[in-house]
């Protein structure tokens, strides 16, 4: 009897193994699956800030294009009465015509942002501040690239502005981004939610 229930108990022993061995098995790849996830949050948070970004920058340099164009040299267009119109102008300074006199420094601190934002794109796992970021961004490729590219010289460009509402400065499409952004992340800030998507509360 005991010779038979040790060779029936036989089997068991492998299964037994197999079983655990399964079972580490699956929870090593659960582990991994959540890391491969963690990962793969990290990554679509980071699409989505070149996405805006991208938008962000495609919208403010066609428009440029377009009023470069079609507007300046021309008279104002009103779109809202005297409330709002289109009116192109070149900007030597920084947004919303702040700082004409210091355009070389406005140029390296929108690429200092630039590198700030890549920078922090690494640990970016909070779908917000992906959107922030990609709208800090877009903008301050935006008006970096007129800074590069246009007259009157590298690095000293003069950006085109060409929202005019009444009783307020003239800016663009990326000045408009950039201040968007900013706004968010100063929202973010008070709710306690960092670009790790972690919360805290002081």
């Amino acid at each position: 009897m005991a010779e038979a229930e040790r060779i029936i108990g036989t089997p068991d022993i492998p299964e037994a193994e197999g079983a655990d061995g399964t079972e580490s098995q699956r929870l090593s790849a659960d582990t991994d699956g959540a890391g491969g996830t963690d990962g793969g949050r990290g990554g679509k948070k980071i699409l989505v800030l070149l996405g805006v970004a991208v938008l962000a920058y495609v919208l403010d340099l066609v428009s440029k294009m377009i009023v470069v164009a079609e507007l300046e040299h021309q008279e104002p267009i009103e779109i809202f009465g005297d409330w709002l119109k289109l009116n192109a102008i070149r900007n030597a300074g920084a947004a919303f015509g702040f700082g004409e006199a210091f355009t070389v420094i406005f140029t390296v601190i929108a690429a200092g942002v630039i590198v700030v934002i890549a920078r922090l794109a690494r640990k970016l796992y909070s779908l917000p501040w992906a959107i922030a970021l990609g709208l800090l961004l877009g903008g301050a490729l935006g008006n970096l690239t007129d800074r590069v590219f246009r007259s009157p010289g590298v690095f000293e460009g003069a950006v085109v502005d060409f929202i005019a509402p009444a009783h307020f400065a003239v800016f663009n499409l990326a000045d408009s981004a950039i201040v968007c952004g900013g706004i968010l992340i100063v929202i973010l800030s008070f709710k306690g939610l960092d670009p790790d998507g972690t919360v805290h509360k002081d």
